[in-house]
């Protein structure tokens, strides 16, 4: 199964793809440490590097679907164009396809978590509060079926409904 994460920066979207990951023991292809990494391969950041990141994660995640295993992406996929790439990897390799997007409803929280969020990305800035304003304007409306998690709510139960989410899809058609 492709399970594909999606939210703004800051939402809460990785805490859930990685409490997903331990529950699932598969693998997480988060696109911000894959362009960190080839901004330290002394790519130019004024080069496309995010699509690259993206680019990278998809090869990654067809890798590891071959091999039979469960992917995880953790990346923003507010453009269609995201989406549509995911879209289509999981029909070439014939595996079922969720979307989970994980939002945070309190603006006030939200902003908070952001600022405070220290990651270990060595080169890679964490985005500004108005950055990510810019980001939710621009959000791509959806067109695909997803799941909705609002991180307001206690990690552990965001997790169980997204794995009791996933089982029953696992189920069903893919």
């Amino acid at each position: 199964m492709l399970i594909v994460m999606c939210g703004l920066p800051g939402a809460g979207k990785s805490a859930v793809a990685q409490a997903l990951a331990r529950a699932l023991r598969a693998p997480v292809l988060s696109v911000d440490p894959i362009e960190a990494a080839v901004w330290r391969a002394g790519v130019e950041r004024e080069q496309p590097t995010g699509v690259a990141a993206y680019a990278v994660a998809q090869a990654t995640a067809a890798e590891n679907l071959r091999l039979g295993l469960t992917v995880i992406v953790d990346a923003v996929n507010d453009a269609p164009e995201a989406r549509s790439a995911w879209i289509d990897l999981a029909r070439e390799q014939v595996v079922p396809l969720r979307f989970i997007e994980v939002l945070c409803s309190d603006p006030e929280v939200h902003q908070r978590r952001l600022l405070q969020r220290r990651r270990d990305l060595p080169g890679f800035p964490e985005p500004t509060w108005e950055s990510v304003q810019e980001r939710r304007a621009a959000f791509a409306d959806w067109q695909q079926e997803r799941l909705v998690l609002d991180s307001l709510r206690p990690l552990p139960e965001l997790t169980a409904h997204a794995l009791a989410h996933l089982s029953v899809d696992a189920a069903g058609p893919g």
